[in-house]
């Protein structure tokens, strides 16, 4: 026996153990979608409906295991607590930010577009394409008041390029974005394209339309959710974006 070692905390060990599980379970419901586990929906509703539960039972757990181990001086293994905290924090980060950051606040529509009174049509995209519960139809004027309140800076893109040549920038741009581009249409000036999200993998549609304009062109985009009433703000994102690096 060795004078002055700590003996292993068991209840410390357990709950790290059940911290690391909790992490791949959210890792899981995160990214299940792009493993083929279940549709992208399906994991979304998994993670919003258990990650804060999940989340207070790890510091639930971590914090009475750090206050035993302090309380019982003979055993180690307050790292292990401390890390299993952090993994709880870190579970609860979104609902945590969103107490000490800004709040946002997105109208119920999922539906974008940088013209809500004359919208990029589809015309290869229908509203029977892969996995959709949304249409394609454009939902009018009480969906353009909700995005003009909203996202007031999504306008169109007026460029001093050609028609032809703002065409191939903006296909160049979809491509760069990641879009699995669909009927571009040259001489139209005119492609679809089906966007990905980054974590829960939920594919939105997206086209954009190029127009001539005095003294050059206009470049119009409109980005639509298959699934879901509103989009949290994603789409109006993706067009943001979009018309970023268009005018780089």
């Amino acid at each position: 026996m060795i004078i002055g070692k700590k003996k292993p905390s068991l209840l410390a060990n357990i709950v790290f153990i059940i911290s690391v599980f909790a992490g791949l379970a959210i890792l899981v419901m995160l990214f299940g979608a792009s493993l083929g586990l279940w549709e992208p929906i399906d994991g979304f509703r998994y993670y919003r409906g258990w990650y804060q539960n999940i989340g207070y039972v790890v510091c639930g757990l971590s914090v009475l295991c750090l206050i035993y181990l302090v309380m019982k001086k003979h055993l180690s293994g307050k790292k292990k607590a401390f890390i299993s905290l952090v993994i709880g924090l870190v579970i609860l980060w979104p609902m945590l930010s969103s107490m000490v950051g800004e709040s946002m606040s997105y109208p119920p529509i999922h539906d974008i577009t940088t013209d809500t009174n004359n919208p990029p049509q589809f015309i290869t995209l229908t509203d029977d394409r892969p996995g959709a519960r949304n249409t394609l139809q454009y939902g009018g004027p009480e969906i353009a008041a909700q995005q003009l309140e909203a996202f007031p800076d999504i306008r169109p893109i007026m460029s001093n390029l050609s028609p032809d040549e703002a065409y191939q920038k903006a296909l160049e741009v979809g491509e760069a974005m990641g879009w699995e581009i669909i009927g571009a249409n040259p001489t139209a000036r005119r492609f679809e394209g089906a966007a990905r999200t980054p974590v829960f993998r939920f594919i939105d549609d997206t086209v954009v339309v190029v127009s001539e304009a005095a003294g050059g062109s206009r470049i119009d985009i409109r980005s639509v959710s298959r699934v879901g009433r509103g989009d949290i703000g994603v789409n109006a994102k993706r067009i943001r974006e979009f018309i970023a690096l268009f005018n780089q």
